[in-house]
């Protein structure tokens, strides 16, 4: 079997991937656990903070990698999610608005410079000001855009993919319960060829008829599954640090802010994702595979082409 890859992990078995103390140690527990899981390739995801923040973060892990025993395996670079994203409520999820800034090139010039990975991955909403043209930079050296925690609706979502947008973040989530009935950002990256799109196969982000429809409607090849796993997949319940905040990893394989209900990443591992698409009917266990390995190590390999990764 082909190992997993995993393009969206913010933290995994009680480490956090933000964290601006992260150790090698740290980074090499979390990763084993992962391998032991069938990861065989990850992007370690650093979320909005302010500038600064992400910054220091973002360093911490690069420091973190190139002084551990696993990570110069499994991790081939990063994904940014944020800060270029929506702030209004329903898109913003548990990203603080508070840092959220229109796409800037300077800025992501700045959180790319100076690492021994590369950033590979950016998420960010479409229909910002500045977008495409962050788009157009980004893609030109090799990043795959994705968009996610945006109200894109048809039109947008057409001229970033011609930008060159390449993915959906957590399709269906980072969202409002309330949208337009069809011209929405879910109608809009679903109808989009160009796009693949990745799905968080807990059951808990998405309904199970929802992910049913939409890994179809995406088709093969284009669907595949994340995890947007926190620090308690792989974990026992309890609280755990995310990106300054704390989560609580509740039984029901969910991971929310204390006091408000509210979703923040998951607990989910992939091999459970895997197992959860097929039991739901939503594909066959080749399929499913494919989803979780073959899919997203295509557009990894996207990103990684030209570029020497040591």
């Amino acid at each position: 079997m082909v190992g997993y890859v995993d393009l969206q992990v913010n933290g995994y078995a009680g480490v956090d991937f933000n964290d601006a103390d992260l150790t090698a140690e740290a980074l090499d527990h979390a990763l084993a656990a992962m391998a032991a899981g069938g990861v065989a390739q990850c992007l370690p995801t650093v979320i909005t903070a302010s500038v600064d923040d992400m910054a220091a973060r973002l360093h911490a892990l690069d420091r973190a990698v190139a002084g551990s025993r696993l990570g110069p395996g499994m991790v081939p670079g990063y994904h940014l999610e944020g800060p270029f994203l929506n702030p209004a409520p329903g898109f913003r999820g548990c990203h603080p608005a508070e840092h959220m800034i229109v796409p800037d090139v300077a800025v992501a010039a700045r959180l790319m410079a100076g690492l021994q990975r590369p950033v590979l991955m950016l998420t960010l909403a479409a229909e910002q000001p500045g977008a495409a043209a962050l788009i157009r930079w980004l893609t030109g050296r090799g990043v795959v855009v994705a968009i996610g925690h945006s109200d894109a609706g048809a039109a947008v979502v057409m001229a970033a993919v011609a930008a060159g947008a390449a993915m959906s973040t957590h399709l269906g989530n980072g969202l409002p319960g309330v949208l337009p009935k069809l011209d929405n950002p879910i109608m809009a990256q679903l109808g989009e060829d160009g796009l693949a799109a990745g799905f968080i196969a807990d059951g808990i982000h998405v309904p199970v008829p929802a992910l049913r429809a939409m890994v179809r409607a995406k088709g093969p090849g284009r669907a595949i599954l994340v995890t947007d796993a926190v620090a308690a997949a792989g974990a026992p319940p309890g609280l755990y640090g995310f990106a300054g905040m704390v989560v609580e990893g509740r039984a029901d394989g969910s991971a929310r802010l204390p006091g408000t209900g509210a979703l923040a990443g998951s607990a989910l591992t992939m091999a459970q994702a895997v197992r959860n698409v097929v039991a739901w009917g939503g594909a066959t266990p080749a399929e499913a595979q494919a989803m979780a390995a073959a899919a997203p190590a295509a557009l990894l390999a996207r990103a990684l082409r030209g570029r020497t990764v040591s």
